[in-house]
C-alpha cells in the first residue's frame, strides 16, 4: 500500500489531466458503468460539524475506494482546511486496499476540476471575464481550472471578508501572471461576467438572479446540504440547470431544493448530467444569450477516479511512501 500526502498529491494530478480524468468518470457514471450510494452524513452533536462517507465502484477504471471526510466550515480563516480527510483505494480484483491518499487536496482540485469541464460543455466559448465568489481553497482552484477551461482575461473576487478578497487577488495575480481584482460588493463583481463561481461556504444566497448576465455560465461549488444554498431562487429559476448527478440533486441539493419547495421549479428543471453531454445523449447550451448553471455536489466517482490517477502516477515515478498491510496470506 502506498501512503501519498497533500504536498505530493498537486503533482500527480495537475489540473489540466484532472479535467479529462474527471470528464472520463462522468461519462462512466451516465453510461452505468458506476456503483454509486448517497453518502452518508454524520452531524457532529454541539459542533458545526459533518463526518462524510463517500464510497463507489468504477468499471472504467477498474476500481472502488470511499472517500472519509470532515466538513467544518468554520474552519475557513484558521489553520485548518474546512475539508480534511483521507480517500482509501482498493483493486477490484481482490479488494486489497492499494493507497491512502490526502483527501484535503483531492477534494480541492477534482472539485474545480469538474467545474472546469463544465465551463468547457457549457460556457460561451468566447467566455473570457470571470468573477470568484469566495476567496478560499476553492477559489483558488476554480480560477486554475477556469484559465485552463476558457480564455480569461479579466478576473473579480469578492468575499465576506475584504482582507481575505485582497491577499487573493494578490497572490493569485502573481502565481498566474494575470491581474485579479478585489471587488468590495458581490453585485459589482458578478456584473457583466461571462462566467461566475461560487465557492463560499455560505448558507444564504450570496447571488441573485437580478444580477446575472444574458449568457452567462455559472458554477455553483459552494453548498452540499438540503438546507444552504448560494443562489436565489430567482437565479435557479432563470438558468438551464446542468449536474453531476440527478439523484444527488434531487436529494442534496438546496440550490435546487429550496426554489423547488418555493414552487418555482421541478424536477424537469434539471436539463442534464455533465456525463450524458459527453456521451452526447443530451444538449448543452443552445444559444448565446442563455444562462447555464452547473451544480455540483461532488461525488465518489470522482475521487475514486482521482485517486486511481494518482495511484497510477506515483507508482510510474516512484512517489509516496509505501507500507505493508495485512489481507494477503504467504503462500511459503
Amino acid at each position: 500500500m502506498r501512503i501519498i500526502t497533500e504536498a505530493e498529491v498537486p503533482g500527480l494530478l495537475p489540473m489540466d489531466e484532472c479535467m479529462d480524468v474527471m470528464a472520463s468518470a462522468l461519462a462512466t457514471l451516465a453510461r452505468g458503468g458506476a456503483i454509486l450510494p448517497l453518502r452518508p452524513l454524520m452531524r457532529i452533536p454541539q459542533k458545526a460539524g459533518i463526518l462524510g462517507m463517500m464510497p463507489a465502484y468504477m468499471d472504467t477504471p477498474d476500481a472502488m475506494g470511499v472517500k472519509v471526510i470532515t466538513v467544518f466550515n468554520g474552519n475557513h480563516g484558521t489553520e485548518y482546511d474546512s475539508h480534511q480527510g483521507v480517500v482509501l483505494l482498493f483493486e477490484a480484483d481482490h479488494g486489497s486496499i492499494v493507497a491512502v491518499i490526502d483527501a484535503s487536496s483531492v477534494t480541492a482540485i477534482r472539485t474545480a476540476a469538474v467545474s472546469g469541464v463544465a465551463t468547457r460543455l457549457l460556457a460561451r466559448t468566447d467566455a473570457s471575464d470571470l468573477c470568484i465568489l469566495g476567496s478560499g481553497v476553492q477559489a483558488r482552484t476554480h480560477l486554475e481550472a477556469m484559465l485552463v477551461a476558457r480564455p480569461v482575461t479579466r478576473v473579480r473576487v469578492w468575499s465576506r471578508n475584504a482582507s481575505s478578497a485582497r491577499d487573493f487577488a494578490r497572490v493569485e495575480s502573481k502565481r498566474h501572471g494575470i491581474v485579479v481584482e478585489a471587488i468590495e460588493s458581490a453585485q459589482q463583481a458578478v456584473d457583466g461576467a461571462d462566467i461566475i463561481c461560487t465557492t463560499t461556504s455560505s448558507r444564504e444566497p450570496v447571488l441573485e438572479g437580478e444580477w446575472i448576465t444574458p449568457g452567462a455560465h455559472i458554477n455553483a461549488v459552494g453548498s452540499s446540504t438540503p438546507t444552504a444554498r448560494e443562489l436565489d431562487s430567482a437565479a435557479v429559476a432563470r438558468a438551464k440547470l446542468f449536474v453531476d448527478r440527478r439523484e444527488s440533486t434531487l436529494n442534496e441539493a438546496g440550490d435546487f431544493l429550496i426554489p423547488k419547495s418555493e414552487g418555482l421549479i421541478g424536477d424537469g428543471h434539471i436539463r442534464a448530467e455533465l456525463g450524458e453531454i459527453l456521451l452526447g445523449t443530451q444538449k448543452g447550451r443552445e444559444s448565446d444569450d442563455e444562462i447555464t448553471l452547473f451544480k455540483s455536489l461532488g461525488l465518489a466517482v470522482e475521487d475514486v477516479a482521482a485517486a486511481h490517477h494518482i495511484y497510477a502516477r506515483a507508482v510510474e515515478r516512484g512517489v509516496g511512501t509505501s507500507v505493508e498491510m495485512g489481507g494477503k496470506r504467504s503462500t511459503t
